[in-house]
């Protein structure tokens, strides 16, 4: 077992395709370095321990041999001489305490120590570990290594974890960092040599940093490199400062890996800091820097293929600025014109998609959000010419100030640059997207989901078809590889703002994966309250629609909150019975589960399916806003009630993207605000809030000049000064 054993097949799917080959690791070597073994002030980081010794528990119970290097001997024995030294010390020596120790005597009395909290942790996951403490001159016996190699292997045969250290207290060594028998010279190139010599399949090397960067990795520039390519990295790489508690630091380790990989093993660079990180590894997901021997012969990497996609789209979005608002409408004609023209080619790529999708056995609703049903693409080309015959937004002046005479200051729109689409299932999406990406002057990269490949290729070529070469086909790119997201998400320095359009998941993921600012919502938790003076037709109409018209969208009704007066009531009693029927579960909260008698709810945060409501009785609008404000998502909410008072504070309290009064939450949508079409909704407080359309795609930009003729070209900041000193120096105009 153990060849492909974390996650199996499943998880293999969404691997990276350059960490392939983890399916048929069966021998891992783990390196674990000193800062991640030790916290900064030398102590034993317990915790980071603790979840190193459940991973490799999870890995010896599903079949790996598993082989650790371990660092972390001087630094715990130099904790226990400086408290030995310190309880020992006159008020004399604690005046002027003297604290540095040979190595040599701090390994020697760390190593028992430090193995003896690898023994108690071990023994409680009911795994057994065993230590060996080698040094450089037990390699220049040529009957060494088979010695090594039928003890570990009799070890591992035992499913008995070798836990490896350079025997620090003996080595002949006198330099630290220098190796002059050519054989090892810290725990990195230790491991490195165990790798070969015991015929590892992988090394994964622990350190205090995700990987290896371009630079240090507290430079913001530096890019972490996922895949090491000598020829491209071997030379454009700086290294900071090495951990102050190690011996070696990244360049140390990278020597290794590279040392490593020239013999066969692949080696990944990992955050030992991460509780996960070496079950990633072996899942194949995208983590830390990997060495791998074929990596040069690769033609490229695909971190370079994405970045030259999102320069390719920066570029053409410059070209795209530079039309006239005329010239821009016109592009969004013609793909209107192409898509209804290439309506029969793409109706017949969307059934291959839809037809392959229900063999595969995907949910129905997934395949309904697929299918591009009979009007589908008119609809779309009639949205594409409502968004041409927008106002231009780009340069459009929001303020004017004239800060003195003649010396104005305005403020105007002006694109982004460029935009990632992460969005699933729906092709349509795309279509919208590209549109209003034209109209906003901004490249574009998309990635559809792979459900929807057919559709995606095809809307694709027709929309980049109808863009003039003047701009250039690569304004719009499609990314067509999972493999790519973790690419372009690491290109903050192209990429201007991500839209993740799909579940939870996928917006959390995200979210914790880049630097890119991210504008989307992770959760659709929209409420409706019921007040005491509500219509109670109108409440039944509304609460029906916003749960039931399509309870998978992110703005259908989860919770209902219903004033407590109308407990009991025959319209109250009506409306739950009519969810019922349409095969809505409700459950209570604290004062609905006492009265009602419905399963109590166990949060009002709890993850229920689509067909599932929350009903609580409130005492007051105040209580409901109170409510909605603790355990909302900030995306869709409404309250239904004669009362405008009551609809006044909700309006105005409920800290919401989008708050209506007596409307369905689905009414939250940028077709049905007359945006035209919106690349997601954002439950953000950023620029933009509720359906994104082209607005939402603009940012601003100030700028400043000189109107009339002058004697005099500049204006110093010792002149300015004087200006806003004097009364009246400035005027404003919106």
């Amino acid at each position: 077992m153990g060849r492909g054993g974390i996650g199996g097949a499943a998880a293999m799917e969404t691997a990276d395709s350059t960490r392939a080959f983890v399916k048929d690791v069966r021998r891992v070597i783990i390196k674990v370095g000193t800062a991640v073994v030790t916290g900064q002030t030398g102590r034993l980081a317990m915790g980071r321990l603790g979840s190193l010794c459940e991973q490799v528990k999870q890995l010896n119970f599903q079949g790996y041999e598993v082989i650790l290097v371990t660092s972390g001997a001087v630094g715990v024995g130099r904790q226990r001489l400086q408290y030995r030294k310190l309880i020992h010390s006159s008020f004399a020596d604690l005046q002027n305490p003297q604290m540095d120790f040979d190595g040599k005597a701090c390994a020697a009395v760390g190593q028992s120590g430090l193995m003896a909290i690898y023994d108690t942790l071990f023994s409680q996951l009911d795994v057994t570990s065993s230590q060996l403490l080698v040094t450089d001159r037990d390699f220049k016996d040529p009957s060494f290594g088979d010695q090594l190699r039928e003890t570990v292997f009799a070890l591992l045969d035992l499913k008995v974890i070798p836990l490896f250290n350079e025997n620090d207290a003996i080595s002949t060594r006198r330099q630290p960092y220098e190796d002059p028998s050519g054989i090892f010279w810290d725990n990195d190139s230790l491991a490195a040599l165990l790798a070969a010599e015991l015929s590892a399949d992988i090394l994964i090397m622990l350190s205090d940093v995700e990987g290896l960067y371009s630079g240090p990795p507290s430079d913001p520039q530096s890019k972490i490199i996922h895949t090491y390519v000598n020829e491209k990295h071997g030379k454009l790489i700086s290294f900071g400062e090495k951990s102050c508690v190690g011996r070696g630091g990244m360049q140390a380790k990278v020597v290794a890996a590279v040392n490593a990989a020239s013999k066969g093993v692949p080696v990944v660079i990992a955050s030992g800091f991460a509780t996960d990180s070496i079950i990633k590894v072996l899942k194949g997901e995208k983590i830390g820097t990997l060495f791998h021997n074929e990596a040069n012969s690769w033609e490229c990497t695909k971190e370079a293929t994405a970045r030259e996609m999102a320069v390719a789209a920066r570029d053409c979005s410059r070209w795209l600025k530079k039309l006239s608002s005329e010239e821009r409408k016109k592009i969004l004609l013609d793909i209107a014109d192409a898509l209804e023209a290439n309506e029969d080619a793409i109706r017949r790529e969307n059934e291959a998609d839809v037809e392959a999708a229900q063999d595969a056995g995907y949910e129905k609703s997934l395949v309904a959000r697929m299918t591009l049903k009979p009007g589908k693409i008119t609809n779309l080309a009639r949205s594409i010419r409502a968004i041409a015959d927008m106002e231009d937004p780009i340069s459009h002046t929001l303020k004017r100030t004239e800060v003195a005479k003649d010396l104005v200051f305005e403020k105007a729109y002006c694109p982004l640059g460029v935009l990632l689409i992460i969005f699933e299932s729906r092709p349509d999406a795309l279509v919208q997207i590209a549109s209003l990406a034209i109209r906003s002057g901004n490249g574009l990269l998309l990635k559809g989901g792979k459900e929807a490949m057919r559709s995606n290729a095809i809307l694709h070529k027709v929309i980049t078809g109808a863009i003039p070469d003047s701009v250039g086909k690569k304004l719009i790119g499609l990314v067509t590889t999972k493999d790519e997201i973790a690419d372009l998400l690491a290109l903050d320095d192209v990429i201007d703002l991500v839209i993740p359009r799909g579940s939870k998941n996928l917006v959390s993921q995200i979210k914790a994966t880049t630097k890119i600012p991210v504008l989307g919502h992770a959760d659709g938790i929209c409420h409706v309250y019921i007040d005491k003076s509500a219509d109670m037709d109108m409440a039944k109409r509304i609460v029906l629609d916003a749960k039931v018209d399509y309870p998978a969208a992110c703005n259908a009704m989860e919770t209902l909150l219903v004033h407590k007066d109308l407990n009991k009531t025959e319209g109250l009693d009506d409306l739950l019975v009519e969810l019922e029927k349409e095969g809505v579960v409700i459950y209570g909260g604290p004062v609905a589960h006492d009265k009602l008698k419905v399963p109590k709810v166990e949060s009002f945060r709890h993850e229920y399916s689509s067909m599932a409501c929350t009903l609580e009785f409130v005492d007051d609008v105040h209580s409901a806003i109170d409510h909605i404000n603790r355990y909302g998502s900030a995306h869709t909410d409404c309250i239904i009630t004669t009362d405008e008072k009551a609809a006044e504070a909700f309006l105005q309290q409920v800290e919401s993207a989008a708050v209506f009064h007596n409307a369905s939450t689905r009414f939250c949508d940028g077709t049905r605000f007359g945006l035209g079409a919106e690349v997601g909704i954002s439950t953000g407080r950023i620029h933009a809030r509720g359906p994104v359309g082209v607005d939402g795609l603009l940012t601003t930009r100030w700028y400043a000049f000189m109107i009339g003729i002058y004697d005099f070209i500049m204006i110093s900041i010792f002149d300015w000064e004087i200006f806003l000193s004097s009364p009246g120096a400035l005027s404003s105009q919106e």
